[in-house]
């Protein structure tokens, strides 16, 4: 079965004659729970609820490949998954190899937080699979591609084989590019996570995160982690999500489509010193994203000479809102340097390509281009 339809599939209900279709969002605190507790589906819902039951299935069938089930846990956000797999695998002592360039709330969370409490953190590039020579005697491998927002690619096959030998756990962050555009469980990690707010559901509409692994001891430890710690989600962001995955190969396509066509636009413009999309052909790590990736993403990055071209060229754009999500139905981009955090030029634009047609978009950036070109030479 191909994966726009196991997925589609995945998020109706059992054939039950009279019973809805589609499942809805269970409200419920406690569950009818008499007599032996351990006998009873659901109790309280902070440790699980009928709906995440079934979003959790449709992401897991999403996660799995030939050879192996995957099992996936859902929470309240990206972040509460990425805090669930640092603080469920890593102890005082303990070494973790972060991409210098990772995502910048998960830099901050180790550095500020994880650091202090005893956790050693080495730290290397994401490109040319840098981390590879820091994973003697380490803990944890966090590996993040395409990385956000300067799209850097690393081998996730060839780390995590390197990881493994070195007796050390991998984790990928698979926001950038979901499971139906990259399996890293596939590819041989331990832990695949994502925002789930990104593409996956696709709508900006709600905080959603997941978690999915093959080992049922590193299932268990993160379940009790999100029971212990609270990090759960909503009945109804539950629902939402699910509605909203059946979308997700149509979205997907669409978007990453587009992304690959402003991308090669944006290459041909004199305005443009740089663009970082691994679908393009001169990205260094094209080869390897060819590989390990089924799409390349709706996520790019490239660089206008100064902050007041990049300014210019949002201001007069039409149809990209300016916004610092990514991975909806509408193009969104941002000029990524206004946050601070992260080593990149001032004039760098993160755009994540929608699903508007494509003539539309490419109009509407050449004629921001133009303006702010014109506004530099004057």
């Amino acid at each position: 079965m191909r994966d726009a339809t196991r997925i589609i599939r995945s998020t109706l209900t059992p054939a039950v004659a009279g019973e809805p279709l589609h499942h809805g969002p269970v409200f419920a605190a406690p569950f009818h729970t008499p007599g032996d507790p351990t006998g009873v589906p659901y109790s309280y819902a902070r440790s699980h609820n009928p709906t995440w039951t079934a979003l959790e299935k449709s992401i897991a069938q999403m996660e799995s490949a030939p050879g192996y089930r995957a099992k996936a846990l859902i929470f309240a956000s990206g972040m509460a998954a990425v805090t669930a797999v640092f603080g469920a695998v890593l102890r005082p002592g303990d070494v973790c190899v972060l991409p210098s360039n990772a995502y910048f709330a998960a830099r901050v969370l180790l550095q500020k937080y994880f650091a202090e409490m005893g956790i050693v953190l080495r730290m290397a590039p994401t490109a040319g699979n840098a981390q590879a020579e820091h994973l003697e005697g380490a803990k944890l491998l966090w590996i993040e591609t395409p990385s956000n927002p300067t799209m850097d690619i690393c081998d996730i096959a060839a780390l995590s084989e390197a990881a493994h030998r070195a007796g050390c756990l991998v984790a990928v962050d698979n926001t950038t590019a979901t499971p139906l555009g990259q399996k890293p469980l596939a590819l041989g990690a331990d832990f695949s996570v994502a925002s789930d707010t990104k593409s996956m559901t696709g709508h900006g509409d709600l905080l959603l995160g997941h978690i999915a692994v093959r080992d049922l001891e590193l299932h268990a430890k993160i379940d009790s982690w999100r029971t212990l710690t609270g990090a759960a989600a909503g009945p109804m962001e539950a629902w939402l999500a699910l509605r909203s995955i059946a979308t997700l190969p149509l979205r997907l396509e669409r978007s990453c489509e587009n992304a690959q066509k402003i991308a090669e636009f944006l290459a041909t413009r004199p305005e443009v010193t740089e663009v970082l999309y691994p679908g393009l052909p001169t990205h260094p790590g094209h080869a390897i994203a060819r590989e390990q990736m089924t799409w390349f993403g709706p996520v790019m990055s490239f660089t206008l000479p100064t902050r007041k071209a990049a300014e210019t060229f949002l201001n007069k754009s039409f149809l990209l809102t300016e916004a610092t999500s990514f991975g909806g139905m509408s193009t969104t981009a941002e000029r990524r340097a206004r946050w601070g955090g992260d080593a990149i030029p001032e004039g760098l634009i993160r755009l994540s390509a929608g699903c508007e047609a494509i003539e539309d978009l490419l109009e509407d950036i050449a004629q921001a281009l133009e303006a702010a070109n014109q506004i530099e030479a004057e």
